[in-house]
């Protein structure tokens, strides 16, 4: 019996114009009503997950950023995995070498030095999860993070790394040139304690080795007395792995890639298809 449901956002409980539709959100509230636990785990900061879920009328458990920050459902930080200061400067100092730009997540927002450049990140990472999706509304998804206040942009990134009130939680590293971004992590893969993951075509996210989605849910589980073996976890990429791979039942969303497909047990509907509700349903009694 499934008795806590994990699901990743982009591409997964979110559809192409980046919002939770009502089917998902009736199984969601379906589950919960049954006392199934349900968490959303993504690599966006808090922020911007719950600027998502608050839209949607959803209060619900987070493991944000890859699973460096873990918060309840009345947003208390229940439990952080940052980089070290010293493996931040040197993977900052890596990517500057390769020449690929890198936005920064900390425990006090998401950081730029460059705007358009920020823009180009999630415009990547929208279209990746959903390929359909007319430009224009990805574009507008991706200005829209700026817009709200949900990235900030600062002239140096030393500003973070020698503040001690910022935990640096993630790198999101981009670039369209593929030899480039091959030469960036194998660079970035002799920082002892780095866990390097996926969530677009032309994106690395750096973490710390402990910041990943499936064992920031493992502990999640553990911590409520309950088993791997009765969670189900959904997702569509490369980040969403280390959790599908743990989970009792994994389901891959139909827009996912093949080698995410064939790591799962079920293949449910794409995320503009509602795929996240009709696998919850699936599994309510």
């Amino acid at each position: 019996m499934i008795k806590c449901i994990a699901t990743d956002m982009d591409g997964t409980l979110l559809n192409s114009a980046q919002q939770i539709t009502e089917e998902n959100k009736s199984a969601i509230l379906q589950a919960k009503e049954q006392g199934v636990e349900v968490v959303v785990a993504t690599g966006r900061s808090y922020d911007e997950a719950m600027f998502v879920l608050r839209e949607a009328g959803l209060q619900l458990p987070a493991i944000c950023v890859n699973g460096a920050e873990v918060r309840s459902p009345d947003g208390e930080v229940v439990a952080t995995n940052p980089l070290s200061k010293a493996q931040a400067k040197e993977a900052a100092r890596i990517l500057n070498e390769k020449e690929i730009y890198f936005e920064v997540y900390t425990n006090q927002g998401t950081f730029t030095d460059d705007r358009d450049k920020g823009i180009t990140v999630i415009v990547d990472i929208f279209s990746s999860a959903n390929p359909e999706a007319p430009v224009d509304v990805i574009l507008k998804g991706a200005e829209e993070r700026f817009e709200k206040g949900l990235v900030h942009v600062v002239d140096s990134y030393d500003e973070l790394f020698d503040n001690d009130e910022h935990q640096i939680y993630k790198f999101l590293a981009f670039s369209f040139d593929d030899e480039k971004q091959a030469e960036g992590r194998e660079a970035l893969s002799v920082i002892e304690g780095l866990a390097l993951s996926s969530s677009g075509h032309s994106n690395i996210e750096i973490t710390s080795e402990k910041a990943q989605k499936g064992i920031a849910l493992e502990a999640f589980v553990k911590e409520r007395g309950l088993e791997m073996s009765e969670t189900m976890a959904i997702g569509d990429n490369e980040n969403d792995l280390s959790m599908l791979t743990r989970a009792g039942r994994a389901v891959a969303m139909g827009n996912a890639g093949f080698a995410i497909q064939a790591e799962c047990d079920v293949v449910t509907s794409t995320n503009d298809e509602s795929g996240v509700g009709k696998a919850i349903l699936e599994v309510l009694e």
